[in-house]
């Protein structure tokens, strides 16, 4: 893999300005000017956004369809089901969804297909049980758009279909009687990259609004809406941005009791995107990965604290089991990796694989190889599986490309999932690996920006608060990094094994501590007394009333100055 250090363009005048005016460091001014603020209009609202900031739902196509088509069936007493996903973005979605609705008086009930059985997406067995338990409205959440054939299907059994979604669309929309989704091809919405609750939050901002309702009564949701927001690492800028900070401050004191015991189950101490992103995302997608998608949804909506309770220790159970399954699964795919690590994206099938776990695996690899990659799991007649990609390689747009190869497909840019034909496998895999070859995946460089270079000044705790101001941390609003040159090796050695990296640095007389987490096999590089250039993440340490900063390396080179 190649990695490149690349700094951000700077407008030292700019920086300045907005110091002065934000009473604020020139370097705090600089980051926010890394993440697209460079006005004072996106400053404000990135540093302290509030309620107004939402965007008009109406502007959303189709928007005001789905309202209308909605509050009939709120007037009628209609039979209406939510049909969503089984992530965590997919079961907040029906969440809050279902929630909203209940409280309007209209009883929705929900369908999530189970992951190992039916698959993401509509299938039409589900479509034709709900048709035959007499369902005439079903709403689409966190997918639906890719569904064509589906909502004809629908549409046939007299059942009309409002879909809600976030992901890519292909050229054709289906059939229903609406459509929302800020990526359609036609939308004029100010923002693209709302997750699916999201997008759900939005439908019930525009049908609190249709019926005049007070704004705590979609704004109350907001504590699950951040959950799936950020679970689904969607950028969290711009009106994801707005979600997550005032979505953050409901979840420190969410009324939601399965939330709340989540929460108390994962460990963490301290409220933020962390806590989410690494506590509560991975135990909610351990159930659908494990085929009992409906356990995390029911905590969401218990009422009940002993129920709570006894749910959210399944999950603490089913996130163990994910765990050791995607261990042996990368274990695996590794060994058939070696006979093709030249090959410009990786395909791995194997038998069996555990197609509700393959997508993480999929996802080490990448990260290790910074190539795209995708992984199949072979059952019967049928391949299935789930992609990951690099900037720079749209993986949608590839398999969009090698569709006759496929039975089903969806997803976006940087993450897919796709069904084949066994039989199939390996002319899908030699049209993948000849479209890659146009894009000189090999030549594509890791970026790694840096944020601003600091010195032994800058480890301190005011500094640590002031970048705190940028939290919380996701895609598009990465944690800031930080390069410092010119250090001398104090002491080196790895931990665990030789898997992690332990280094004392010196500038003059003065001790940095840097962790370098699955970077042990440097170590062979350097010895005591080398000059060196590193990059990383300044991290806080509080251990029995001592306090130092450390620094979390992303990456380390020799010293040329």
């Amino acid at each position: 893999m190649k990695k490149t250090w690349q700094y951000f363009e700077e407008d030292e005048s700019k920086s300045k300005e907005f110091s002065k005016k934000y009473s604020i460091s020139e370097k705090l001014a600089t980051m926010l000017i890394n993440r697209g603020c460079n006005t004072e209009e996106k400053i404000e609202k990135f540093l302290n956004p509030t309620r107004k900031d939402f965007y008009d739902p109406y502007l959303l196509k189709d928007m005001e369809k789905a309202v209308e088509r909605i509050i009939k069936a709120i007037k009628n007493k209609e039979k209406t089901i939510i049909y969503g996903d089984y992530d965590a973005d997919g079961i907040t979605s029906i969440t809050v969804l279902k929630k909203f609705l209940n409280q309007r008086g209209l009883n929705v009930d929900y369908h999530i297909p189970n992951r190992l059985e039916e698959g993401y997406g509509l299938n039409k067995q589900a479509i034709e049980k709900i048709a035959q338990d007499g369902y005439t409205l079903m709403i689409t959440v966190d997918c639906g758009i890719s569904g064509i054939n589906d909502v004809d299907y629908a549409n046939s059994l007299k059942i009309e279909t409002i879909i809600t979604d976030h992901h890519e669309t292909l050229p054709e929309l289906p059939n229903a009687v609406a459509v929302v989704n800020p990526k359609r091809k036609d939308s004029n919405y100010p923002f693209r990259g709302l997750a699916g609750v999201g997008v759900v939050f939005k439908l019930i901002q525009a049908i609190s609004i249709k019926l005049e309702l007070d704004e705590k009564e979609y704004l109350k949701f907001l504590d699950l809406v951040c959950i799936g927001t950020i679970s689904d690492i969607v950028p969290l800028i711009d009106e994801n941005r707005v979600i997550s900070k005032l979505g953050l401050l409901l979840v420190e004191r969410t009324k939601n009791i399965g939330l709340r015991e989540l929460i108390k189950a994962s460990g963490f101490t301290k409220i933020d995107s962390n806590t989410i992103s690494f506590g509560i995302a991975p135990r909610i997608n351990a159930c659908g990965r494990m085929g009992v998608q409906e356990e995390a949804l029911r905590l969401f909506i218990t009422e009940d604290l002993n129920e709570a309770s006894k749910i959210t220790k399944k999950l603490n159970e089913f996130n163990k089991l994910r765990q050791d399954t995607e261990k042996e699964i990368l274990k695996e795919a590794l060994d058939k990796l070696k006979d093709e690590e030249d090959n410009n994206c990786i395909i791995l099938a194997g038998e069996h694989w555990h197609h509700g776990v393959i997508g993480i695996v999929a996802s080490k690899i990448t990260e290790t190889y910074y190539k795209p990659s995708l992984l199949l799991c072979l059952e019967g007649d049928l391949a299935k599986g789930s992609g990951r990609s690099i900037k720079g390689f749209d993986l949608h747009e590839a398999l969009y490309n090698c569709n006759e190869c496929l039975e089903k497909y969806g997803g976006h840019a940087m993450a897919v999932g796709l069904s084949l034909k066994r039989s199939k496998f390996e002319e899908f895999k030699n049209k993948m690996e000849d479209y890659a070859k146009k894009f000189n995946i090999k030549d594509i460089p890791c970026i790694i920006y840096i944020d601003e270079e600091i010195t032994y000044k800058d480890l301190n705790k005011e500094f640590i608060n002031e970048i705190k101001l940028l939290e919380p941390y996701g895609e598009a609003n990465k944690i800031p990094i930080f390069i410092y040159k010119n250090l001398k090796i104090d002491s080196i050695r790895t931990l665990t094994d030789g898997k992690h990296l332990k280094l004392t640095l010196k500038d003059e007389n003065k001790i940095i501590n840097a962790i370098g987490f699955n970077m042990g096999i440097l170590a062979e590089n350097y010895l005591i007394g080398d000059k060196i250039d590193i990059i990383g993440m300044l991290e806080e340490n509080e251990y029995n009333g001592n306090y130092n900063i450390q620094i979390n390396l992303v990456d380390i080179r020799k010293s040329y100055t």
